[in-house]
């Protein structure tokens, strides 16, 4: 058992030396001001409600949110919207889903009620977009520092809106090669470069690569109620931001039930100190 164990180790060991026959893609991620980052931030209900009209209008043509209810609208700290509006807003989508329970068991689809969830991707290779936010929200921006997140706010928000506002043309060294399929993308980090975009080291001398997905959006794509920019960057971030609550619905209630515990063991920390000196005050000076 220790033997096996112990190659195991040199075997990973020998690995993680070799090195990477494969290049490295750099990307350019951006730091976008979100109104939830930091310790007292928040959602902003007309950012919410924005980005969920640019979802339903574009996104979800291919793209679900399978992990959200339709009556996480109506919650706290989200999209502000009553139970009436979320009836609304699926009445006026003619939101169905299929219920296995009809037909005695054979199932059938019916119209959606506020407690069914949003529907799955459309097609195979578009990811649901409910976690995407959660997945990237490890991410620690461009220089790789594990504090960078905390400090500058970067994560899952600004990975997708740095996704959307990324397509570019290809850059000069890749009409060299061979055609890529995909869009460029500054921000997307896949591989697939030619080799007359990567150097002596194995590095590319370009930031992104291609990504399958067309770009969603391209500025004035929709036109909201409130009369709020629709450029590309304010788009993208309304979307992204959109995309964050559905990842973390609870992140306010978190923050403020975080910043509730600081206070009392602050405070708790201080009577001990009181306490304990008060309790030993008698005996310090004694010989």
């Amino acid at each position: 058992m220790i033997r096996k164990i112990t190659l195991t180790a040199v075997t990973a060991l020998a690995m993680a030396a070799t090195p990477s026959i494969a290049a490295e893609v750099e990307t350019e991620i951006h730091d976008f001001d979100f109104p939830f980052e930091g310790p007292f931030g928040s959602y902003d209900q007309m950012q919410l409600q924005r980005g969920l009209q640019i979802y339903t209008e574009i996104c979800s043509a291919c793209h679900g949110l399978e992990q959200v209810a339709y009556r996480n609208l109506a919650d706290d700290g989200g999209v502000g919207w009553n139970m009436d509006e979320v009836r609304a807003y699926i009445d006026y989508q003619g939101a169905e889903v299929f219920d296995q329970s009809l037909f005695d068991g054979e199932g059938d689809f019916r119209a959606a009620t506020p407690a069914d969830r949003f529907p799955e991707s459309g097609l195979s290779n578009a990811p649901d977009l409910s976690l995407m936010a959660k997945a990237r929200a490890g991410f620690h921006g461009p220089y790789g520092t594990g504090i960078s997140q905390f400090v500058n706010g970067m994560g899952g928000a600004e990975y997708i809106a740095s996704i959307l506002t990324g397509y570019h043309d290809e850059p000069e060294c890749a009409l060299e090669g061979e055609p890529m399929d995909g869009y460029y993308n500054v921000a997307f980090a896949a591989g697939g470069y030619p080799d007359s975009c990567i150097d002596d080291h194995g590095h590319h001398m370009v930031p992104g690569s291609w990504i399958a997905m067309a770009p969603p959006l391209y500025g004035d794509d929709v036109v909201f109620a409130d009369g709020h920019a629709s450029d590309l960057d304010h788009v993208a971030q309304d979307v992204s931001a959109f995309l964050m609550w559905t990842a973390e619905p609870k992140l306010v209630a978190r923050k403020q039930a975080g910043l509730t515990g600081f206070i009392f063991l602050a405070v708790l920390s201080v009577l001990l100190y009181l306490t304990n000196k008060r309790l030993w005050a008698p005996h310090k000076h004694k010989d």
